[in-house]
């Protein structure tokens, strides 16, 4: 289990070129996972499984949402300068627009697109 933590925690390290949500996202999981092992290894039942799958969706959600603040914002808006302007996609019926820095495209929630 401890293995396996180590593993992501090192993959996470290595997704440098991804954008600062993702990058958020993997990295807040990978350490959230390894600090909720550790803490449910050593309180309660003694379940290190658990605390680890806990510690890694919460530390995932902060992760990309501190990522999200770090681009400029979840959403579109005009002050951040890597949104595009929006385009309209007629198949799914919504906007979306493309960040500049790495060419993704995201709906106007933020929403990774494609």
């Amino acid at each position: 289990m401890i293995r396996n933590v180590l593993i992501a925690s090192a993959a996470a390290i290595g997704l440098s070129a991804c954008g600062a949500t993702t990058q958020g996202a993997v990295t807040g999981g990978a350490l959230g996972a390894a600090a909720g092992a550790v803490i449910g290894n050593n309180t309660g039942s003694g379940d290190a499984r658990t605390g680890a799958i806990i510690g890694g969706v919460v530390g995932a959600t902060a992760g990309a949402y501190m990522g999200c603040r770090h681009d400029g914002g979840c959403q579109w808006n005009r002050n951040n300068r890597h949104h595009s302007q929006l385009y309209y996609d007629q198949r799914y019926g919504r906007y979306y627009y493309v960040d500049s820095r790495d060419g993704r495209t995201y709906w106007q929630n933020g929403e990774f697109r494609g």
